[in-house]
C-alpha cells in the first residue's frame, strides 16, 4: 500500500532498449492500444531527438506494447479540448514527430504485430521500413467517426497508389497484412511468432553496411523523391559525389576489388 501523500509513479509512455547498435522504442500504453496522446507524442519526440545525436545507434525499431501497434490519436483527449487552437497544436506536434522519423539519421523499422489505424497507420507509413505479422490490420477509419484522416493520408499516400489510399480514406475499412504488403505499405509479412526474428534480420542487413553511407543515403533519398525528375537527378548527382568523398566509399571499392570484406570506419 502506498504511503499517505505519495502518488503512484506513472509508467513511461515510451520505453527504450539498446542492443548491438539497434535502439527499440516501444509505445508503452498497450492496455489502451498505444494512442498518440499529447503525452505520448512528447515522449516519442524526446526519444527521437536523443537518437538523432547518438552515434552508437545504427538502426531504430519502433514497436507497440501489447497485442496492437497503435490506435491513432486519443479521441477522448481530443473531445476534452474542443478549441481549434488546441486541435491545431496537436496536429502540428504530431506532424513534427512524423517528420522527425524521416529526418532521423538512422533507418527506422516499424514492428507491427496487430492493429495500426488512423495516426497509427500514418506512423507505419512514416517509418523507412515496416515488418508486419500476418495478424496485423491497417485502416484510416476516421470517416466512420466524422473525421477525414487528412494528416494520416499524407504519409500513406506516399507509400501506396493514390486510388488505394483514397479507398482507405473514403471507406475506413480495415485491410489485412497481405493487402498492405501488395499495396506497398509494409516490406514483410511473417507469422507473429517470427516477427521479432524478421525485424532483427532486416536490421542486421542494414548494420552490415557503412553507417555513414546509410545516413547520407537516407537523407538524399527523401530529398530527391519529392522533386521533379530533373531536380531529382541534380540532387542525386550531388549525393553520389558527396558519397564518393567518404572514407567508407574508398574502403568499400578497395574491398570489392580485393575480394575481401570491407572494414567500415564511418559512423
Amino acid at each position: 500500500m502506498n504511503a499517505p501523500g505519495k502518488r503512484e509513479v506513472e509508467a513511461p509512455y515510451v520505453l527504450r532498449s539498446d542492443q548491438g547498435g539497434i535502439a527499440t522504442l516501444t509505445l508503452n500504453r498497450g492496455e489502451r492500444l498505444n494512442p498518440l496522446s499529447t503525452a505520448m507524442l512528447a515522449a516519442l519526440q524526446d526519444e527521437i531527438d536523443r537518437l538523432a545525436d547518438d552515434d552508437a545507434v545504427k538502426v531504430v525499431v519502433l514497436a507497440g506494447a501489447g497485442p496492437h501497434f497503435c490506435a491513432g490519436h486519443d479521441l477522448r483527449e481530443m473531445r476534452e479540448h474542443p478549441a481549434k487552437k488546441w486541435q491545431k497544436a496537436l496536429f502540428d506536434r504530431c506532424s513534427r514527430m512524423m517528420l522527425s522519423l524521416v529526418r532521423l539519421p538512422q533507418p527506422v523499422i516499424a514492428r507491427v504485430q496487430g492493429v495500426a489505424v488512423a495516426a497509427g497507420c500514418q506512423l507505419v507509413s512514416m517509418c523507412d521500413l515496416a515488418v508486419a505479422s500476418d495478424a496485423a490490420r491497417f485502416a484510416l477509419p476516421g470517416i466512420k467517426s466524422g473525421i477525414f484522416c487528412t494528416t494520416p493520408g499524407v504519409g500513406v499516400a506516399r507509400n501506396i497508389h493514390r486510388k488505394h489510399a483514397l479507398e482507405m480514406l473514403l471507406t475506413g475499412e480495415l485491410i489485412d497484412a497481405g493487402t498492405a504488403l501488395s499495396w506497398g505499405l509494409v516490406n514483410r509479412v511473417v507469422p507473429l511468432a517470427g516477427l521479432d526474428a524478421e525485424v532483427d534480420a532486416l536490421a542486421q542487413k542494414i548494420l552490415a553496411h557503412s553507417g555513414a553511407v546509410v545516413t547520407m543515403g537516407k537523407q538524399f533519398f527523401y530529398e530527391q523523391v519529392e522533386k521533379g525528375l530533373t531536380m531529382a537527378y541534380a540532387l542525386a548527382s550531388e549525393g553520389m559525389a558527396c558519397n564518393m568523398m567518404l572514407a567508407d566509399a574508398a574502403e568499400g571499392i578497395d574491398a570489392f576489388l580485393a575480394k575481401r570484406k570491407p572494414r567500415w570506419r564511418g559512423k
